[in-house]
């Protein structure tokens, strides 16, 4: 685990199944950099318990990150975070985010959030990125 463990949060009264919530969760937290390269996540029965989900879901969010290339998986070993070289986007891939965007951000202002706390968060992100 990195030095100080970052939290994952999740919402089991949410529509959204439990284990995408831990993959985004978690992608989010590799993405910031809060992991490196050889670091250990929690065992999937050790998270399951933090987060008071059962195994199984936290192993199906542990495959799919593995499938995405952001952890070794290996008997005895665990779940290890490994050098993940970013593809390069497609087309489908770009015009995939700029519509899920969209749609967040048209939710959040029909949830009446205002668009300037909208655009204040979307800025403050992109500078984080341009960081990276």
């Amino acid at each position: 685990m990195p030095r100080n463990a970052p939290v994952l949060r999740i919402d089991l009264a949410s529509a959204r199944p439990v284990y995408e919530q831990i993959v985004s969760g978690l992608r989010a937290l590799l993405v910031k950099g809060e992991f490196e390269p050889g670091d250990q996540l929690p065992t999937v029965r050790q998270l399951a318990i933090d987060l008071g989900v059962h195994h199984n879901t936290v192993a199906e969010a542990y495959r799919v990150l593995a499938a995405e290339g952001w952890l070794d998986l290996r008997r005895g070993r665990g779940a290890v975070v490994i050098d993940r070289r970013g593809p390069k986007a497609t087309a489908g891939a770009k015009h995939g985010f700029a519509r899920r965007l969209e749609e967040l951000v048209a939710k959040a202002i029909s949830d009446g959030v205002p668009r300037a706390t909208i655009a204040e968060h979307i800025g403050a992100f992109a500078k984080k990125l341009g960081k990276t």
